[in-house]
């Protein structure tokens, strides 16, 4: 074999690359090293428009709504009726500025003189109800719609409650006693 003298321009031929496999974990260690240059970098961060900030207060009060109550304006009376029947509670009252009749709920109490109040079904206040000269109303609160409560004694409770919802007033309120038979020794006191 006849060897030939190699020159300086003349190379050996380059040989094609073998590719080269990354594995998983490679692949993560590049992808932290980019995330990581981004956080040092700020890449991705943005402004914040908090930048300044202001000696100026606020202040502020929270205060639960304030209904004025009705106003008892003379003793209340019994009416005994013609042997009982007809019996009724007569109550003087006034209503607050700015409310009118039907912002009004008449409550008895359940069982008695400081038990719990509830609306008094049955009853009209409109229809029981008289406007006196003054301004004022007169109401007849019937004892029949009472129920056996009002009698044998025992003292019941009538209330006047403005409703302006949410909010409701305190009661004006009057205690009754029919009496022990048809109405006899019944008698009527304000409360409020």
């Amino acid at each position: 074999m006849i060897e030939l003298p190699q020159s300086r321009t003349h190379r050996p031929r380059a040989t094609t690359p073998v590719p080269v496999r990354h594995t998983r974990r490679d692949q993560l260690r590049r992808l932290r090293a980019v995330l990581a240059a981004g956080l040092v970098l700020g890449l991705g961060v943005g402004s914040t428009a908090a930048i300044w900030t202001d000696e100026e207060q606020v202040q502020a009060e929270f205060v639960a709504g304030t209904v004025p109550p009705p106003v008892l304006t003379a003793p209340c009376e019994f009416r005994p009726g013609l042997l009982g029947l007809g019996a009724r509670v007569r109550v003087f009252w006034a209503l607050p500025e700015g409310y009118e009749l039907s912002d009004v709920e008449v409550r008895a109490s359940t069982s008695g003189l400081g038990s719990i109040l509830a609306p008094l079904t049955g009853f009209s206040l409109s229809g029981n109800t008289v406007t006196q000269s003054d301004g004022s109303y007169r109401t007849d609160v019937p004892t029949n719609l009472l129920g056996g409560l009002l009698g044998l004694g025992s003292e019941l409770e009538i209330a006047f409650v403005v409703k302006d919802t949410p909010w409701e007033s305190t009661s004006a309120s009057v205690a009754s006693n029919a009496g022990l038979l048809a109405g006899l020794g019944g008698n009527c006191r304000n409360l409020t």
